[in-house]
């Protein structure tokens, strides 16, 4: 099973062949830019589309600290997205009170630990909405 660089590697050489579809869900690549270092960093998440947009969840398995990339977005909220063959920039937002409960649900419904991760963790769990630039 992919997982990790392993992942974004072998999904960047097949456009996405390999690795999008994966455990009965979907991944994207997520690259963001290291709020201290300045490098780029590429994250394989579970996503969702949500009308125009694309939707992840920050839950770093329900953790109490957030994942690398979501304080990255929030130093610097342009990033690359990379969806099967498709590459383009999108600008981060964390989804806001009144439209986390929908999206919540939506990416809940395709992947069910969610739920158990916030159980887990005193954080609300972020629900990021990529939308694309340009």
């Amino acid at each position: 099973m992919l997982y990790g660089k392993e992942h974004v590697q072998r999904y960047q050489q097949t456009d996405g062949q390999e690795g999008h579809d994966w455990n009965n869900t979907t991944v994207l690549l997520l690259t963001t830019k290291g709020r201290n270092s300045g490098r780029s960093y590429t994250t394989p998440l579970i996503y969702q589309r949500h009308g125009d947009d694309h939707v992840v969840v920050a839950s770093k398995g329900g953790d109490p600290d957030h994942p690398e990339w979501y304080k990255n977005l929030l130093a610097d909220p342009e990033v690359e997205v990379q969806v099967k063959g498709e590459r383009f920039t999108a600008r981060a937002r964390t989804a806001g009170p009144e439209e986390r409960p929908e999206l919540w649900r939506l990416m809940n419904g395709t992947w069910p630990h969610y739920d158990a991760y916030q159980q887990k963790t005193d954080r609300e769990i972020p629900v990021v909405v990529l939308e694309t630039v340009g």
